[in-house]
């Protein structure tokens, strides 16, 4: 395939006549025509058909160009890529932080990029993915950090980037954990517990596990925010649930012990962005160290799995 041919067919296409496409190319409209009767013939299908003076694209037509407008995003997607200046136009990176996603797990995801480069300016926004996602298409965003993949129901052209998955745990202060990890899951009836918000993929996957077997906590309280989730907890105001890949952080800073895995509920992360192929470095290390860090080795210890 000639790809000038298809070129001159997708401005035409874009164009909808022979002349204005002529015009934005600067060749005259029969010289147009006779490099997409070419096209044609390599292909052996017609691509265009008369409606008056203006051009229809017939159904292989319609075929060819949603291949085309792949075809020439992705040229100049790189061409982009190429002639940015790496030293002025990267040194800020712009990431939106869907709420649902763990405090601590953002900042673990994150932390690569300023580890990388002490010039970077990290500029976070937090809100729900709609709502990211929208800021992300006008390109006021570079990158979304979610706990799930673009939804469907949204119509922009970004792409997913699995990062990693965890299993799910629950984690209880000292007085509250010995009481809650000898008999779990079955420990959790009536035992307070602070779940995540109803809008979080995690929380529905919760609410399942805890009705197929039967278990019937005391709700204390539901947080968008896993901050307050954590604090809450912290306090010994009720067993709360987070990634297991941050057992060890929070036994750390919040001595908050686990008290039990569940491994049939896993959450998922995701890097959103605009770009099929990522091009900035600082997003590169993102995705480097979570895939090979935070989400590269399982941590474990005796608790009870479920």
């Amino acid at each position: 395939m000639n790809f000038r041919h298809l070129y001159y067919f997708w401005v035409a296409a874009h164009a909808g006549s022979l002349v204005r496409a002529g015009a934005q190319l600067h060749i005259t409209p029969q010289t147009l025509s006779g490099q997409i009767k070419l096209l044609e013939a390599s292909l052996d299908r017609k691509l265009f058909k008369k409606s008056g003076r203006n051009l229809d694209v017939t159904d292989a037509g319609r075929l060819a160009l949603d291949y085309a407008d792949e075809i020439f995003s992705l040229g100049a997607e790189m061409e982009s890529a190429i002639r940015r200046d790496q030293d002025v136009a990267q040194t800020q990176l712009r990431v939106g932080v869907a709420d649902s996603v763990p405090k601590a797990v953002a900042y673990r995801l994150l932390e690569p990029a300023l580890n990388r480069s002490t010039s970077l300016r990290l500029v976070c926004l937090e809100g729900k993915l709609h709502s990211l996602l929208s800021q992300l298409a006008v390109h006021r965003l570079d990158l979304i950090i979610a706990d799930a993949p673009i939804p469907s129901d949204v119509n922009v052209k970004a792409f997913n980037h699995p990062l990693g998955r965890s299993t799910l745990s629950c984690f209880a202060p000292k007085p509250l954990a010995a009481r809650v990890a000898e008999d779990f899951p079955n420990s959790l009836n009536a035992m307070p517990v602070l779940l995540p918000g109803v809008d979080s993929a995690v929380r529905r996957k919760i609410d399942h596990w805890l009705n197929t077997r039967g278990i019937s906590p005391q709700i204390v309280g539901e947080f968008d925010d896993s901050a307050l989730t954590i604090a809450f907890g912290r306090e010994g105001r009720g067993v709360l649930f987070a990634p297991s890949v941050l057992a060890a952080q929070l036994k750390r800073e919040h001595a908050l012990s686990t008290v039990g895995h569940i491994d049939t509920i896993v959450e998922e992360f995701f890097a959103i962005s605009i770009e099929r192929r990522i091009s900035h470095p600082a997003i590169t290390s993102i995705m480097s160290a979570a895939r090979s860090g935070l989400f590269g080795t399982r941590v474990r210890d005796d608790r009870t799995s479920t």
